[in-house]
């Protein structure tokens, strides 16, 4: 089948292809100017509705006693833990341990923020959490007033933030809240409904869906093997009657 270049169908084609390049350019420069000015790769979504919806709802309606630790979910807990059978040295348990260190390279902390917005950003895990708190401080659209991080469930409050990443078990991956520190008497709709990041980090947001334009595939055209011709061959010769000497008699 032979395309005509000229035609509108591959011209259409052609369109989109430098208009899919253009935009994932334009992603990827975003991106890095994002990252040299805050150090880190930061990609911001929208939290599904499901999972924003819970959470909006146990910001708004649960309290403090909702996520205590009860001795129920103690005893619920207790049949998951792994007991070591044989008693190891304490050499052996540090070995261990750096082993399984050495093979994270990586954390992705994904902070979810009241208004249904995610931000992701990767450190390594010997990495400080104050150093957590001091990007947050740079990229909130009101870095002035205070605010805390906590996970969940139970409901805790981070407050060390000497700790690294991985001594605080957020490895490989967490999820954090984020909350402002709301004063006594202040109207808490005004620090429930946002924006909390700057506008510069909120134009990253859909850019992570902009996809790769994927390279051409240009396939060589197979040569037309025709067969060969036939060889002729030579009739062969009509074959002569034998014919019986006269010196044999039957």
């Amino acid at each position: 089948m032979i395309v005509d270049c000229s035609s509108p169908l591959h011209l259409k084609r052609r369109r989109l292809t430098i208009v899919d390049v253009m935009e994932a350019e334009a992603a990827k420069a975003k991106f890095a100017a994002v990252k040299e000015k805050f150090g880190y790769d930061l990609h911001v979504f929208e939290t599904s509705v499901v999972s924003s919806s819970l959470s909006q709802a146990s910001n708004d309606e649960d309290t403090d006693d909702f996520y205590e630790f009860t001795t129920e979910d103690y005893y619920r807990l207790l049949p998951t833990k792994k007991v070591d059978k044989y008693l190891k040295t304490k050499q052996i348990r540090e070995a261990e341990e750096a082993a399984r260190r050495s093979r994270i390279t990586k954390t992705a902390i994904r902070i979810r923020f009241p208004d249904n917005h995610t931000l992701e950003v990767v450190f390594h895990p010997s990495e400080k959490i104050q150093s957590l708190f001091d990007l947050l401080s740079r990229v909130l659209a009101q870095p002035e007033v205070p605010f805390y991080l906590y996970t969940t469930p139970p409901k805790k409050q981070i407050k060390d933030l000497s700790q690294d990443f991985y001594s605080a078990g957020l490895i490989p991956g967490a999820i954090v809240y984020f909350s402002y520190d709301k004063p006594n008497g202040k109207n808490n709709a005004a620090f429930s409904s946002g924006p909390f990041l700057q506008e510069e980090v909120m134009s990253l947001k859909g850019l992570d869906a902009v996809p790769e334009p994927a390279e051409p595939v240009q396939t060589a055209l197979e040569p037309v093997r025709t067969a060969p011709p036939p060889v002729p061959q030579e009739p062969k010769a009509a074959g002569k009657k034998p014919v019986k000497p006269k010196w044999l008699k039957m």
